[in-house]
């Protein structure tokens, strides 16, 4: 099962436009362990995030968060009425998704529980049968036959729907808080990039009265002034790649996510018409036998 589910998620991220080019991912398929094990102890690409600085990341997200909460900084946040719909439908729809996920596990567990159930009635229904005569015995047998057999039925039909139905529901779980984690990048490259743009104003302001009242220092002024620049402009241009990736990756989850859910849900159905055809035929081929059995 594990396997078939990575094989699924190589496979989607193979065939997306840019990670599909992506060194790493060429890496990853298709390097020998030594050539791996190589990587992984110098610090590149994929493999440079160290726990330690994870945590330094928490640590500076919950310092950020802090000063919000305790009003040292006034969040700045974008004022885009689209970019504020597209959010709140990703919450909503995580919220959703989740409920979904959490049925299907049910349904599962169900399917196998009753699996389990006919399993342990057949060999119950067998033993029956074994301590009764001809007739009876050959029908007490008979049904525990036929219970067996539609335990492997429901066990094989759980099988189904947790790769066909639960898993795929689960992954759009994980792409949602993708998703979410991707509008907290954005969150801070804004913030970032309104800081550096309002602290250069300030440089600026700084520069004119230096240049009126101390002509010494404007060189390194001036010096400190264009890193700052080259610093706001770096953030904005990073501040626009994201939300222009985001606006395409949204586009593309969104057509992905219709056609995904629309396959899971067919096969949902298809599944449970199948699985209940084939109890009703297993029972109703029996049912002569267990008449026949009653009338003596």
């Amino acid at each position: 099962m594990r396997r078939q589910a990575l094989d699924i998620f190589v496979n989607r991220i193979a065939s997306h436009n840019l990670l599909q080019q992506s060194e790493d991912l060429r890496t990853f398929l298709q390097a020998d362990e030594e050539t791996m094990e190589r990587l992984r102890s110098h610090e590149t690409g994929i493999f440079k995030k160290k726990p330690a600085d994870l945590m330094q990341m928490f640590k500076d997200v919950q310092s950020k968060v802090s000063d919000v909460v305790l009003g040292k900084e006034k969040p700045v946040e974008e004022s885009n009425p689209e970019y504020e719909k597209l959010k709140q439908y990703v919450f909503e729809l995580e919220n959703h998704l989740a409920e979904a996920q959490k049925h299907a596990y049910r349904l599962v567990k169900r399917h196998r529980e009753l699996g389990q159930s006919l399993s342990d009635f057949g060999k119950a229904a067998k033993l029956l049968g074994a301590c009764e005569g001809q007739v009876l015995g050959k029908a007490f047998s008979d049904l525990g036959a036929k219970s067996e057999a539609l335990s492997a039925k429901l066990q094989k039909e759980a099988h189904q729907l947790l790769m066909s139905f639960e898993e795929p529901l689960k992954d759009y779980v994980r792409a949602v808080q993708s998703i979410k984690a991707t509008i907290g990048e954005r969150a801070n490259a804004f913030r970032q990039q309104c800081e550096l743009a309002e602290t250069m104003k300030l440089k600026e302001i700084n520069l004119d009265k230096l240049m009126l009242t101390r002509s010494d220092r404007v060189g390194e002024a001036e010096h400190e002034y264009k890193e700052l620049k080259a610093a706001s402009e770096e953030a904005t241009r990073r501040f626009e790649t994201i939300v222009q990736l985001m606006n395409e990756e949204i586009v593309r989850f969104q057509e992905q996510k219709t056609q995904d859910m629309g396959i899971a849900f067919h096969e949902f159905a298809k599944g449970q018409a199948r699985l209940a055809n084939s109890v009703a035929d297993a029972w109703r081929s029996l049912l002569p036998k267990l008449e026949a059995c009653s009338s003596v």
